[in-house]
């Protein structure tokens, strides 16, 4: 059951995503973080097949590194985007990959931007997007909530608001979620909200 959901506000974007690492019924921890940094401005929140999901992000990671490396400039968000886009539709005709992706980043002269990428390499520019169970509730409440001017407290109302609908009304709701922010100051991890703590078991 992931979610994973996204917003811009005025020159921020913020990205959310649930925490559970599970197969079938069972659920392995919920402390997995789905948000990745790519680079320091720039965030990828991806959901599908946890091998696909870590394999692709960080091939994505690495690459937008090694450009980087190789030119002394970094990729723009609608660079890095388009790129990603590009390698799901080659995968998509060979060994396909089964990750959906919300891409996040700040650049000077476009500021915030949130690019929704889907596993059958669509691409779309966003004001607000959501992957997962979670979207049906996350997108209906940001369709009604949502400003494209609002401030960072504002937008963390709104991810909490999200949060709590999918809480009270996913049959299976993840109980904890990761919430991320990019800005002119950088990508960086904001809060988290748990509900579960992880347990470690004692040997016996």
């Amino acid at each position: 059951m992931e979610c994973v959901f996204g917003l811009v506000g005025n020159g921020f974007a913020i990205v959310a995503a649930d925490t559970s690492a599970v197969h079938s019924i069972l659920v392995h921890k919920n402390n997995e973080d789905k948000i990745m940094l790519l680079d320091s401005h720039k965030l990828i929140a991806a959901s599908g097949e946890p091998g696909d999901r870590v394999q692709f992000t960080e091939y994505v990671q690495k690459n937008v590194s090694l450009y980087q490396f190789r030119n002394g400039i970094p990729l723009t968000t609608a660079a890095a985007a388009n790129f990603t886009r590009g390698e799901l539709a080659t995968a998509l005709r060979k060994n396909p990959y089964s990750v959906n992706i919300l891409m996040a980043g700040y650049d000077k002269e476009a500021g915030a931007s949130l690019y929704y990428i889907d596993y059958i390499a669509t691409l779309h520019k966003v004001d607000k997007g959501a992957f997962g169970y979670g979207s049906y509730f996350s997108l209906s409440t940001m369709d009604r909530h949502y400003r494209s001017d609002m401030s960072v407290d504002e937008a963390i109302e709104l991810v909490d608001k999200c949060i709590l609908e999918i809480r009270s009304r996913l049959v299976i709701a993840p109980p904890n979620f990761v919430i991320k922010i990019v800005d002119k100051d950088g990508a960086r991890e904001h809060a988290w909200r748990q509900s579960v703590q992880d347990v470690t078991t004692a040997a016996v």
